[in-house]
């Protein structure tokens, strides 16, 4: 089991590090401490019952319909499109100095709806969690340790993004900083929203 768990661990580590959208998002808001905590759990939430779903066989109802991976790309440019924009006109404007004692800009529901709409419209989510987390895991000896070490470094992740993100945002409250923050997640998620348009995942 040790082993089927440490491969689970290290693939499942790999393919949420490389999902820039969802650790750029939870990093923003640990940043902000807009409800970071929530964000990141919900990403972990998200993972493992994806991780877990796609062991259980909900990937052979998604190869069967490629039309809707289709359909949450060009949601997925859109909304990509909509938070670079909004992270460009931050950084024009500029924004008062990071307030690290207390929580200000959006609710808890618009924070949650956010972090659902970045993890789950990214087709490369269903591919990775839905697909190849359970191509790997067939091969296991032990595939509920396999799903265990995916799980497991999801919420490593996501709960370093979280604690990473808070615990520096005291260094990072000055106005300057935080224009070049906004305009550094502006320019990724606008590359990132290109790279879904034209090839068709992140």
């Amino acid at each position: 089991m040790y082993e089927s768990y440490l491969t689970g661990l290290i693939v499942g580590g790999g393919l949420i590090i490389a999902i820039g959208a969802q650790n750029a998002y939870v990093l923003s808001q640990a940043i902000r401490r807009e409800y970071h905590w929530w964000a990141a759990g919900l990403c972990m939430v998200a993972d493992i019952t994806l991780f877990t779903l796609g062991m259980f066989g909900i990937s052979a109802a998604l190869m069967a319909m490629p039309q809707a991976l289709e359909i949450l790309r060009w949601l997925g440019v859109a909304f990509l499109g909509w938070l670079s924009v909004q992270a460009f006109l931050q950084a024009g404007g500029g924004r008062a100095s990071l307030k690290t004692t207390e929580t200000a800009g959006r609710s808890l529901k618009g924070v949650l709806f956010t972090t659902l709409a970045v993890t789950l419209l990214n087709p490369q989510v269903y591919l990775d969690t839905l697909l190849l987390i359970p191509a790997v895991g067939a091969q296991q000896e032990n595939t509920t340790g396999f799903v265990a070490g995916a799980s497991s470094a999801s919420i490593i992740w996501f709960g370093l993004l979280a604690w990473g993100g808070s615990t520096l945002a005291p260094v990072l409250s000055r106005p300057l900083v935080w224009r070049i923050i906004d305009g550094a997640i502006a320019v990724m998620m606008a590359t990132i929203a290109i790279q879904l348009a034209v090839n068709g995942n992140f």
